[in-house]
């Protein structure tokens, strides 16, 4: 028998037995929490506000739903403590990256050794605790990658690879939310301990917990405690954001020269008797719009935005807006102008499928189409590329589904938040 399978085997235990085993397991979490709190001061005051609960009927190693720690007393009780400060750390950091609920709809295999991936080569890195005496999936080649990015790499290469021969889970990646809406519990197991499961609305609720919780514990650990990834994270959670509204406003304004002339005054302040200069008719607005409608920016989202944009459209005089949806391809192009009078939020919004971001820049190159500035309205996960960054002047406006906030590569990113 192999250390490993020495490790994920389970033995059959009298109620007894089990009970003494989880007295003594308890103990040696315990132990590794303070010495989290000790040697990585973010981790401990993480791991201090995650509720210790034994599961050794449904979860065969570790798993988390963002409030507590579930174990298997067996599979903790052949680690050392500092294997179970590793584990510890793994649920922690699978809980701030939001690997919950950001899957979406990812194949779940592919999704989580993508998320193990991510969270490993973290802890591997900063050197917290110790790996245990398991194949996990752990590889530098992934370092700054994100989830996402790592699982578009084994999507491409699902049919030549082997996931049991890259690594095992460490532990167990649980889809929490409960198809009917309401919480509860399934999966009862031995001692009457269900597996918890929850409505949307209650994760929304456990996300804003993590996030608070995230911030209180970089504040108690102190600077530079904290580990680069959360650091980023927590610096964008707190310092205050120019609102989206704003941005928007300065990109399309910065299309055009801040030129006015009284030689053809502005007509939108002759009813106050009010002689107004007028834009220098030179330089037009000259804009694409590319609506992502592939998934969680929903009908309302987009009308809220495009109601924005008709706001600082109507402070000129001149210009041009060509607009489209796209999925996995772009559809349902039209064009407004000043000239035509028609109303930019009547526009025809449809849903679709995927998300390719490459087929806006390959749409505009086909129909040869160069606007000095494109906006992207979108959730900001792409399936592969972010675009062409040499192509034209980029923005994207980002609705950040569950509280995630992804940053693009290239251009400028702002992003949208319901009011």
């Amino acid at each position: 028998m192999t250390v490993e399978q020495n490790v994920l085997e389970q033995q059959e235990l009298t109620q007894d037995e089990l009970k003494t085993l989880q007295a003594e397991v308890k103990e040696k979490v315990i132990t590794a929490r303070v010495g989290l709190l000790l040697r990585h001061p973010w981790f401990g005051n993480m791991a201090t506000r995650l509720h210790v609960q034994p599961c050794d009927g449904w979860c065969p190693t570790a798993a988390t739903d963002g409030r507590n720690l579930f174990y298997n007393s067996q599979f903790f009780d052949k680690l050392t403590t500092k294997q179970i400060e590793f584990v510890i750390a793994h649920e922690i950091l699978h809980c701030v990256f939001d690997h919950i609920v950001r899957r979406d709809d990812r194949d779940p295999s592919l999704y989580n050794v993508a998320c193990d991936y991510k969270v490993n080569n973290s802890l591997v890195r900063d050197r917290i605790g110790d790996k245990p005496d398991i194949d996990i999936y752990q590889d530098f080649k992934y370092d700054g990658w994100t989830s996402e990015e790592i699982y578009d790499e084994l999507y491409e290469k699902a049919d030549k690879i082997d996931l049991d021969e890259l690594g095992k889970m460490l532990d167990e990646h649980v889809d929490w939310e409960k198809g009917n809406g309401a919480s509860g519990e399934e999966e009862k197991d031995g001692n009457g301990n269900g597996r918890p499961c929850y409505s949307r609305e209650e994760l929304e609720k456990i996300r804003d917990e993590i996030k608070e919780n995230m911030i209180s514990a970089a504040q108690s650990a102190g600077a530079g405690n904290v580990p680069g990834d959360v650091e980023r994270m927590v610096k964008d959670l707190t310092e205050p954001k120019m609102d989206w509204r704003e941005i928007l406003q300065q990109q399309i304004q910065s299309t055009i020269k801040n030129d006015f002339t009284f030689a053809r005054p502005s007509r939108k302040g002759w009813h106050m008797g009010a002689i107004l200069p007028g834009q220098n008719f030179d330089e037009t607005i000259d804009i694409c719009i590319a609506l992502d409608m592939s998934g969680s920016i929903g009908d309302d989202q987009a009308r809220v935005f495009l109601s924005e944009v008709k706001g600082i459209m109507d402070q000129y005089e001149d210009y041009k807006i060509k607009m489209w949806c796209f999925d996995t391809q772009v559809y349902n192009e039209d064009e407004f102008s000043a000239d035509d009078g028609r109303d930019i939020t009547e526009y025809d919004i449809k849903g679709g499928g995927g998300t390719d971001f490459d087929c806006n820049w390959e749409y505009m190159k086909e129909q040869d189409i160069a606007p000095k500035k494109f906006i992207m309205f979108t959730d900001g996960m792409p399936w592969g590329s972010w675009g062409d960054p040499d192509y034209c002047e980029t923005v994207f406006l980002i609705h950040s589904v569950y509280g995630r906030a992804p940053e693009a590569p290239f251009g400028i990113t702002t992003y949208y938040e319901n009011d």
